[in-house]
């Protein structure tokens, strides 16, 4: 398959060598082949369909909900972290003294994800390297105290992946000015009026955001948000319900021989990656609103064949398991002002019709309820 260079290692004053991108995009253009373009086109057939099925379901902030939890949990394995979406699940009725670091990872994604799209949405606010600078500092922003990250800042000095020094390193970025330079490249092409098409753009942007890594810590999972962001920006989708990560983590090696063919100009294989990618996930989005109609539309009739005022709580309930799907006696009374006779009253009576399951069954005091066959839809470490 054809390369096109988009840069070339040169050495430092130091002895390493470093990547130092060309002038973006290549001055020739991008010489997309067939192949290419009948993907690009599915990709975008699927992606339509995906924003169509989204729009009817009757809890779609919730369906956000579970996709920013799942999206969160994978980018941030990708980078080492064991915690899973059932812990990102949980978390949310933990007091905070009691979340690991890990768990604290995704939170920060998840709020950086959340920061994003209120940014692009309710301040229409452009895809601007403020708005890059932004997002990392959400997603770093008192996170786990190992981490020093600059957090908001492009770096001031130089950085390496793998190895101990640059000298080592499977891969050195450009030093700070050739950096800044390929960062304004990077910018002026996210808002070029051009004929590429927008899943394309979206996986040439990470990609060069990936080459250019412009932060201590964070790239990774800043690029990867940058591709939802990007599609929602450009309209494709009406709520932000794709999410690359669990693809990258699932083909995680691959993932990163592909970005590094991408440093060395084999940029079509890296493309033809990520628009796989694009429509295996869409397929995925597609399958779990089927699953989760189908699942909603079950448990509603469970619901109404109970007494009036037995089906009256439990309607209460049930629509909020879909954005909280783990729980416990003092979530139940908060959302519904039972004493904490009641809420258990309630709680039994889901167990009974085989929505919510004990998580720990071996566990006597503190238990947790989960509405188990809705995660199961959506959680790939069950």
């Amino acid at each position: 398959m054809k390369t096109t260079k988009i840069g070339t290692n040169i050495k430092q004053i130091e002895g390493f060598k470093a990547f130092v991108p060309y002038p973006f995009p290549p001055k020739g253009g991008f010489d997309f082949d067939a192949k290419i373009l009948k993907t690009s086109n599915e990709a975008t057939r699927l992606l339509g369909k995906l924003d169509g099925i989204t729009k009817l379901l009757p809890d779609s902030d919730f369906f956000l909900l579970m996709y920013l939890r799942k999206d969160a949990t994978s980018s941030s394995q990708i980078e080492g972290t064991r915690a899973t979406m059932i812990d990102a699940i949980e978390a949310g009725i933990k007091p905070a003294s009691n979340k690991s670091n890990d768990v604290d990872d995704i939170l920060h994604y998840i709020k950086a994800l959340n920061y994003g799209i209120k940014r692009i949405s309710v301040d229409d606010f452009p895809m601007s390297l403020r708005f890059v600078r932004e997002s990392h500092k959400q997603l770093m922003s008192q996170a786990r105290a190992t981490h020093f990250s600059d957090l908001g800042e492009f770096r001031k000095s130089q950085n390496w992946i793998g190895g101990t020094k640059p000298s080592t390193a499977s891969f050195v970025p450009a030093p700070v000015a050739e950096m800044q330079r390929a960062l304004s490249d990077l910018e002026k092409f996210i808002h070029a009026d051009d004929e590429i098409p927008v899943v394309i753009k979206a996986g040439l942007i990470h990609a060069q955001f990936e080459t250019i890594h412009p932060f201590l810590d964070g790239n990774g999972r800043t690029g990867r948000m940058l591709i939802t962001f990007y599609f929602w920006k450009q309209g494709y989708l009406e709520k932000p319900v794709l999410f690359l990560s669990s693809f990258f983590k699932k083909h995680q090696q691959l993932y990163y021989a592909k970005l590094l063919g991408y440093h060395n100009g084999h940029i079509y294989e890296w493309l033809e990656f990520f628009l796989e990618g694009v429509i295996e996930i869409a397929n995925e989005a597609i399958a779990i609103v089927d699953k989760i109609t189908v699942l909603r539309e079950k448990d509603f009739i469970k619901i109404h064949k109970l007494g009036t005022r037995a089906a009256e709580s439990a309607s209460l309930i049930l629509p909020k398991l879909f954005g909280q799907s783990i729980v416990d006696v003092a979530i139940i009374q908060k959302w519904t002002g039972f004493t904490r006779a009641g809420a258990q009253t309630v709680i039994d009576r889901f167990i009974d019709l085989k929505i919510l399951q004990p998580k720990d069954k071996n566990k006597k005091y503190g238990q947790t309820y989960i509405y188990k066959e809705y995660v199961d839809i959506f959680n790939n470490d069950k």
